[in-house]
């Protein structure tokens, strides 16, 4: 009966070392995985100033100041790898917050060159943020996509964030708000 004992505790240790090693390859597969899917997070510049209708590049008002400050909250645990923002005052204003929380520079870019072989081999494996416009943000997702999925902000609308996750296998996307 002790010689069984220990023929039974032994199949459990040998099986139990199996799972663990499974586990342990499959926790590799994962990270390999990781290491090659990019996340772009795409928003719209916060609350711009609309006191004078004339005024082409408006900075933000202290509602959208306070919005770009809790998308640098949102951002805040996300491995932030870069910012990139247009040259307008109210997308850098809305930047900054994030960049400086993330420690990071602002990238400056233009809509139209943005999206490009280049860009995504790049950002391969990293987690970044664009601040744009109603129109382009929009624009530069559906870019990534391959497809005309989204349509143009509403003008009032400076709470959505577009998370467009790609990897070898397929590229998503998801509009969240967040308030």
């Amino acid at each position: 009966m002790g010689i069984l004992r220990n023929i039974k505790t032994i199949v459990l240790l040998l099986g139990v070392l199996a799972l663990v090693a499974a586990c342990k390859e499959s926790g590799k597969i994962n990270v390999s995985e990781k290491e090659n899917t990019s996340v772009y997070y795409f928003i719209r510049h916060a609350e711009k100033d609309r006191s004078d209708s004339t005024n082409k590049n408006p900075s933000l008002t202290l509602q959208g100041l306070e919005r770009a400050n809790k998308w640098a909250l949102f951002f805040k645990d996300k491995n932030i790898a870069a910012v990139y923002s247009t040259n307008y005052k109210r997308t850098q204003q809305t930047a900054l917050p994030i960049a400086k929380e993330q420690n990071l520079e602002i990238i400056s870019y233009t809509a139209k060159e943005l999206i490009s072989e280049k860009f995504i081999a790049d950002n391969k494996g990293k987690n970044i943020v664009i601040v744009g416009h109603s129109n382009t943000t929009p624009e530069l997702v559906n870019s990534l996509l391959g497809e005309k999925k989204y349509e143009d902000i509403a003008d009032r609308e400076n709470n959505n964030v577009f998370i467009v996750t790609l990897n070898k296998n397929k590229t998503t996307a998801k509009r969240v708000k967040v308030n």
